[in-house]
C-alpha cells in the first residue's frame, strides 16, 4: 500500500456555469501575466517606461503560442497525422501540446516586430523579459498534471504521482517531471536575476543565461519521461535540442561579453513634450533681470563696506542697465 504520492486531479476542466475552464490554458494564461508583470518591473529598474512590455508581448505572445503548438504538431507528427488519428486534433491546443523550443522562436520574432515598432533594441528587451519567462513557464508545467502527462518513469518515492487509467496512459506511480521541471524553472528565474545584479548583464546576456540554465536542466529532466518520442543516436530528440542551444547560449554568452561589454545605458527613447519658446523666453528674461539687479547691489554693499565711493560701485542707472544687459542676454539665448 501507498502511504504518500501527489494525487491527479480527476478532472481537466472545471465549469463555471456554461462556461469550461480548462486547467492547462489556465496555467499559460496565469503565467503570461506573471511574466508580463515582472518583465515590466525590470523594464522600468532599467529605465523604460511602464507599459512597454505589455505592448511587446501583444506580438511576443500569440506568435510563441504558434509556435510552440508548431514545433509539437511536427516533432509528434504521428500524432495527429498517421493512420486512425484526426488531423484536426493539431488544433485543439487545449489539450495540451507547446514546445518551449518553438514558442521562445516565434515568440521572439514577435518581439522582435514589437521592439522595431518602438524603436527598442531587442537584446535589452530579452533581458528585461527573461526571468519573467521561466516563472512563466514554471506556472505552465502545472498545466500538464492537469492533463496527467509528460511524466517519468515508475518510482516509488513519496513524491511519486499517481496516474489513473485511460485509452494513451497506464495507471501507476511515476517520476512527476511536470514538477522536477517547475522548480528548476524557478532556480533559473532567481539565477538569472541574481546574476544579472551581480554582474550587471547587458545586450541579451541574461537572456542567454536563462536559455542555458533551462538547457542544462531541460536534459536530464527530458531523459527521465517516458512518453513517446522520436530518438536519434539513443537519445530523445529534445534531449539533443537542448544540448544544441544550451551550447549556442554559451557562446553567445563568451561572444557578447567581449564584443560589447556593460550593459545598456539607454534601452528606451524617451519622449519629450514641446516647450513654449516665448513663454520660456519671457521667465529667462525676468530671471537674468533679477539676478542682474541684485549682482549689482552686491557690488554696491562690498564698494560701501572697503570704504569707497559708493559711486564707484555703480548708481540706480548702473543697476538697470546690469537687469536689462541680463535680460536682453537672456533672450537672446
Amino acid at each position: 500500500m501507498d502511504l504518500a504520492y501527489i494525487p491527479s486531479p480527476s478532472t481537466g476542466v472545471i465549469h463555471l456555469g456554461p462556461i469550461p475552464l480548462r486547467g492547462y490554458a489556465f496555467c499559460i494564461i496565469l503565467g503570461v501575466f506573471v511574466a508580463v508583470w515582472l518583465g515590466n518591473k525590470r523594464w522600468i529598474a532599467r529605465g523604460g517606461t511602464a507599459g512597454t512590455v505589455a505592448d511587446i508581448a501583444v506580438w511576443a505572445v500569440p506568435f510563441g503560442l504558434v509556435g510552440g503548438r508548431l514545433y509539437h504538431v511536427i516533432t509528434d507528427y504521428q500524432l495527429y497525422f498517421s493512420e486512425g488519428e484526426n488531423w484536426v486534433d493539431a488544433f485543439k491546443i487545449w489539450e495540451g501540446g507547446l514546445g518551449i523550443w518553438g514558442a521562445i522562436a516565434f515568440g521572439a520574432v514577435g518581439a522582435w516586430i514589437g521592439c522595431r515598432r518602438r524603436g527598442i533594441p531587442l537584446p535589452a528587451y530579452a533581458d528585461a523579459i527573461a526571468p519573467g519567462i521561466a516563472l512563466a513557464q514554471a506556472i505552465g508545467r502545472w498545466g500538464n498534471w492537469f492533463n496527467q502527462e509528460l511524466y517519468g518513469k515508475p518510482t516509488d518515492l513519496p513524491w511519486a504521482l499517481k496516474i489513473t487509467e485511460s485509452a494513451n496512459r497506464e495507471a501507476g506511480l511515476y517520476h512527476p517531471t511536470f514538477l522536477y521541471e517547475s522548480l528548476w524553472c524557478v532556480g533559473v528565474a532567481f539565477l538569472v536575476i541574481w546574476a544579472d545584479r551581480r554582474f550587471k548583464l547587458g545586450h541579451g546576456r541574461a537572456f542567454a543565461l536563462y536559455v542555458a540554465a533551462y538547457c542544462a536542466g531541460r536534459g536530464w529532466i527530458e531523459y527521465m519521461r517516458v512518453d513517446e518520442a522520436h530518438h536519434i543516436l539513443g537519445l530523445r530528440l529534445n534531449v539533443w535540442t537542448a544540448i544544441i542551444v544550451f551550447v549556442l547560449a554559451v557562446v553567445y554568452m563568451v561572444v557578447s561579453a567581449r564584443v560589447r561589454p556593460g550593459r545598456e545605458e539607454i534601452v528606451e527613447p524617451r519622449s519629450r513634450k514641446p516647450v513654449e519658446t516665448g513663454k520660456a523666453a519671457d521667465d529667462a528674461a525676468e530671471d537674468a533681470a533679477d539676478a542682474g539687479a541684485e549682482k549689482a547691489a552686491s557690488d554696491a554693499v562690498d564698494a560701501s563696506a572697503d570704504g569707497g565711493d559708493p559711486d564707484d560701485a555703480g548708481d540706480s542707472h548702473d543697476v538697470e542697465n546690469g537687469a536689462g544687459n541680463g535680460a536682453g542676454s537672456a533672450a537672446k539665448g
